[in-house]
């Protein structure tokens, strides 16, 4: 089942804001995985590139970063 926002695009709306934070990190995690996957592929197949590892911790911590923020800034249910 797709994502949809139900509603008029009101960028000052939290409920707005954190759904564009979570797709910005749906997004982020695709190319992570597609990017990293790729590179991991060639780098077996051919081409040996040692700092590959480097590249794919540093880039997985922005990413779980990135998810933590989305976590801690997401917007208080109403009471």
């Amino acid at each position: 089942m797709p994502i949809r926002w139900y509603g008029p695009a009101d960028p000052e709306d939290p409920t707005y804001r954190h759904f564009a934070r979570i797709v910005n990190l749906a997004l982020h995690t695709m190319a992570f995985a597609a990017v990293n996957s790729g590179l991991w592929f060639v780098q077996n197949m051919r081409h040996p590139w040692p700092h590959l590892a480097w590249l794919t911790e540093a880039w997985g911590l922005l990413v779980v970063a990135q998810l933590v923020s989305v976590v801690v800034r997401r917007p208080q249910a109403p009471s």
